[in-house]
């Protein structure tokens, strides 16, 4: 059984089904130095993971006892990674809501499947729609280096500063007015600026990152890519 032995105010993670998903993000938790529990029906994708945590649980099923005497109750966040079987998907979320568990997310495959779960309490994330969404926006500009949509209004994009900025400082552009975009930092030859100036003169090679929603980047790369 899990016990809690976590210091200080770290986050320990139970990652419930281990597909393409769920394999995924029990290894970039581990990766990153979260304390991490496994969970799935299948021994062989459960051994795969072993050498990234002890807390390794081979159940022969999803229902609540079995949860429980993993002690996938001391974890602070439980993820459900199964979208696929829906009526798994939504019992394993109601048995990890009841079980008391502080933050529980659920990989979603539909607006329908993710309305039923965050009607049971979790947080719901959709990994195919949101990866095509990001996939789009990349194939949608060349300057476009990567996106995340964090909601409806907010995103966060990587882009090559486009050629209408370069030789013009941030208050003269300001992106910020014109069109509603924050920047959040500009990487040049691997050098990252977090703090970046308004007399900051932008430079041919520039990434830039800006926040802000996905309408105002299309203004922005319009008018980036305008003569």
């Amino acid at each position: 059984m899990f016990n809690n032995t976590k210091k200080g105010s770290d986050k320990n993670y139970a990652i419930i089904g281990l597909g393409r998903f769920g394999h995924a993000l029990a290894l970039e938790l581990a990766q990153e130095g979260a304390e991490i529990m496994v969970i799935d029906k299948d021994e062989e994708k459960v051994r795969g993971l072993r050498d990234y945590t002890e807390n390794a649980f081979v159940v022969d099923g999803y229902d609540k006892k079995a949860l429980e005497d993993t002690g996938v109750r001391n974890c602070d966040v439980a993820v459900v990674c199964i979208g696929e079987k829906i009526d798994i998907s939504i019992l394993m979320t109601l048995n990890l809501v009841s079980l008391g568990i502080p933050q529980v997310i659920a990989k979603a495959t539909s607006e329908e499947h993710g309305e039923i779960l965050r009607k049971l309490g979790a947080e719901v994330v959709y990994p195919e729609r949101d990866m095509a969404v990001r996939l789009a926006h990349r194939l949608e500009s060349a300057k476009i280096l990567d996106y995340i949509q964090l909601s409806k209004k907010v995103n966060i994009s990587k882009l090559i500063v486009p050629d209408k900025l370069i030789g013009k400082s941030v208050q003269e552009v300001d992106l910020r007015k014109r069109f509603g975009l924050n920047i959040i930092a500009i990487e040049n030859n691997e050098n990252v600026n977090q703090n970046v100036m308004p007399d900051y003169i932008f430079q041919g090679g520039d990434v830039l990152f800006l926040s802000g929603s996905a309408d105002d980047f299309n203004r922005m790369l319009d008018w980036g890519e305008s003569k």
